[in-house]
């Protein structure tokens, strides 16, 4: 049975802990531990967690890193083979390590999974951030099953089946560590959002898969880090989006790829002046001018990952339609409606 390292970054945020921390220690699977990484909180975190779970391993930083920082400096306090990056605002079911053991024992070409995340406040519905598990457009737009931009579906156990998908949710992300270090961890330069799309494309590059797994189930509350119609959001995703499509695209698909998503961009930045939202203008501006200003390192990963990747295609789960003109244009909201699965 596999071992796993659950790793909590948290930051300042005790009321999350005492939420969501004792449902974690109550997990009945008997292999893991919980290892709190905390990026140099002044609320108390530390001294509460010490005091009531005394088992829980203190990852003790010496400043915010974030959430990439903060995971990849608690990996080497981990010793189990499976890590899982749980955010400070997940609620689990107790045997919800069961259905990911599993997984990772039955598909053993599998390196990351997923389990199925419902919404905490209203778990009739799936959770904005991974859903029932993350897939790409053609011109990288991240989505998931369950949840399309804004649009989130109720769970009706429409997708209660086992499958690979593209990419899975940072907020539950279950990961071989082996595999993990292979891929160079998370990739610091992102500091939040997509960083676990990134570390998935290149997963499936490197010739793994990523799976969901329907038999576990997660409830997150989501929005904790950053609320979700922060302009500083937007930055993160624009920016970091087109980052990730240059490190991994195809190099059969790349000059399409980010032309189009660009475009794609620039639509997006007139449509929000057209309305009257210069924050997120701005933002989605700023993001662009900052992704050309470290293009050069990003070339540079590029070509050190073209160099590692085995498969020259994109994934198969990287689906060839454009989400946004199914959305917005065709006015499908569910991901059955526009993939027919």
């Amino acid at each position: 049975m596999p071992f796993f390292s659950i790793i909590i970054v948290s930051w300042n945020a005790l009321h999350h802990l005492k939420n969501y921390l004792p449902s974690v220690v109550g997990t009945t699977y008997p292999h893991f531990e919980i290892i709190l990484a905390d990026n140099a909180s002044t609320d108390g975190s530390k001294k509460w967690v010490k005091k009531h779970y005394p088992n829980v391993k203190i990852a003790e930083l010496d400043k915010n890193y974030g959430y990439c920082g903060g995971n990849n400096r608690a990996v080497p306090y981990a010793k189990g083979d499976i890590l899982l990056f749980l955010n400070n605002d997940v609620r689990v079911e107790p045997s919800w390590l069961d259905g990911l053991a599993n997984c990772f024992q039955k598909y053993r070409d599998v390196a990351a999974a997923q389990p199925k995340m419902l919404w905490d406040s209203d778990p009739q519905y799936f959770e904005y951030a991974g859903a029932a598990g993350g897939f790409l457009d053609r011109f990288g737009y991240p989505f998931c099953r369950g949840r399309i931009f804004d649009t989130l579906e109720k769970d009706e156990e429409q997708y209660d089946f086992d499958s690979d998908i593209l990419w899975a949710s940072g907020a539950a992300l279950a990961v071989r560590k082996e595999q993990f270090i292979e891929a160079g961890m998370f990739d610091e330069d992102f500091e939040f959002h997509m960083e676990e799309i990134d570390l998935c494309w290149h997963l499936w590059n490197l010739g793994y898969k990523v799976r969901y797994c329907p038999e576990s189930t997660v409830h997150h509350l989501g929005g904790g880090s950053l609320p979700m119609d922060s302009p500083r959001k937007l930055y993160y995703n624009y920016r970091n989006n087109l980052r990730m499509i240059w490190k991994n695209g195809s190099p059969h698909s790349l000059s399409w790829q980010f032309i189009g998503r660009y475009l794609l961009d620039i639509a997006a930045a007139a449509k929000t002046l057209f309305e009257g939202d210069g924050d997120s203008c701005k933002a989605i501006c700023r993001a662009h001018l900052d992704f050309w200003k470290g293009f050069h390192n990003t070339y540079q990963k590029r070509h050190k990952r073209l160099q590692q990747r085995t498969v020259t295609d994109n994934p198969a789960t990287m689906l060839p339609k454009s989400i946004a003109v199914e959305y917005f244009l065709k006015g499908k909201q569910k991901f059955t409606e526009i993939f027919g699965v």
